[in-house]
C-alpha cells in the first residue's frame, strides 16, 4: 500500500499537478457528498433498526415459511434473505446468530454464508451511490437487484445441495 501511494504522488509530480491541493480538493467533494447522503442513510438506518425491533421480520419470515420450504430454504434462513438486500450489519449480526445456534458447517450455515457472499446489500447500495449524484429515479435498478438477490439466493440453496448434498 506505501508503495502504491508513493506512486501516486510521484506519478502526479511527474505530471506537475498540486498534488497535495488535488487531494485536498478531492477529500472535500468526498465530504460534501456524505453529507448529502447522510439523511437518506440516517433514514435507512431508522427503517432497518425499527422493522427488526418490531418483530415485522420475524412475521413476514413466518408468513413465507411454507414457499420456502417447498424451495428447500430452511426457515432459519429466511430473515437473513429479507434483511440482506437492506443492511450489510443487520445482516452480518443475523449471520453470527445463526452460527451460534447452527454449525457454520450445518446446511443452514453454509446457505447462509453462501447467500451472504452471493447477494448484495441492494436497497444501501442505490441510496449511496445514486443519492452521490443525485439521481432520483432508478427506473429498472430496483427490480433488476432484487431479482438478482432472489436468484442468488435461489442459487445459494442449489449450489449447496451440489456441493454438499442434503
Amino acid at each position: 500500500m506505501p508503495v502504491c501511494v508513493c506512486g501516486i504522488i510521484l506519478f502526479g509530480l511527474l505530471r506537475r499537478v498540486p498534488v497535495f491541493s488535488a487531494f485536498t480538493s478531492g477529500a472535500k467533494e468526498g465530504f460534501q457528498s456524505a453529507l448529502e447522503i447522510l439523511p437518506t442513510l440516517v433514514g435507512l438506518v431508522t427503517a432497518v433498526s425499527m422493522l427488526k425491533a418490531s418483530g415485522a421480520l420475524d412475521l413476514f419470515a413466518s408468513f413465507l415459511e411454507p414457499a420456502v420450504k417447498w424451495l428447500g430454504l430452511p426457515p432459519e434462513v429466511v430473515p437473513l434473505a429479507l434483511l440482506r438486500p437492506v443492511s450489510g450489519s443487520g445482516s452480518l449480526a443475523l449471520l453470527s446468530n445463526l452460527f451460534e445456534q447452527f454449525d457454520p458447517d450445518s446446511q443452514i450455515g453454509r446457505i447462509a454464508s453462501v447467500m451472504m457472499g452471493s447477494t448484495e446489500t441492494t436497497f444501501y447500495a442505490v441510496t449511496v451511490y445514486y443519492g452521490a449524484v443525485s439521481i432520483k429515479k432508478t427506473r429498472h435498478t430496483i427490480p433488476a437487484a432484487v431479482t438478482a438477490d432472489l436468484v442468488s439466493v435461489l442459487a445459494s440453496i442449489f449450489a449447496v445441495r451440489l456441493f454438499f448434498g442434503g
